[in-house]
């Protein structure tokens, strides 16, 4: 089992969210993806997993106001839209990576 790298640096923009890992890449995320990604209680069904947030409910322009680190595995992001109940693990945003190479491997 190959062990997820680690962020060495998050950087916050205005609609992306760039990591830094451990091992020489830089993921690209989109801040509106990974707002609609959030696996919290309030977003996905706990029980049966099906999607509760409304897509058409976070806006085009969604930003992270604020991330912060959850122990040694994950961050938590603050959203312009109000939310901040979500954490986002390290192995989780490693497998989301929207950067031009982890895209062309993913075949998108």
């Amino acid at each position: 089992m190959t062990r997820t790298p680690i962020p060495q640096r998050i950087h916050r923009g205005e609609r992306k969210i760039v990591i830094f890992w451990s091992d020489d890449h830089e993921g690209s995320y989109r801040a509106r993806d990974l707002r609609l990604n959030c696996q919290c209680a309030n977003c996905v069904d706990e029980m049966t997993r099906t999607p509760l947030l409304d897509p058409a409910s976070v806006p085009p322009d969604v930003s992270a106001v604020a991330i912060s680190l959850v122990g040694n595995y994950a961050i938590k992001i603050d959203w312009s839209d109000g939310h901040n109940t979500g954490i986002y693990t390290y192995e989780r945003l490693w497998e989301m990576c929207g950067c031009e190479k982890c895209r062309s491997e993913k075949g998108e």
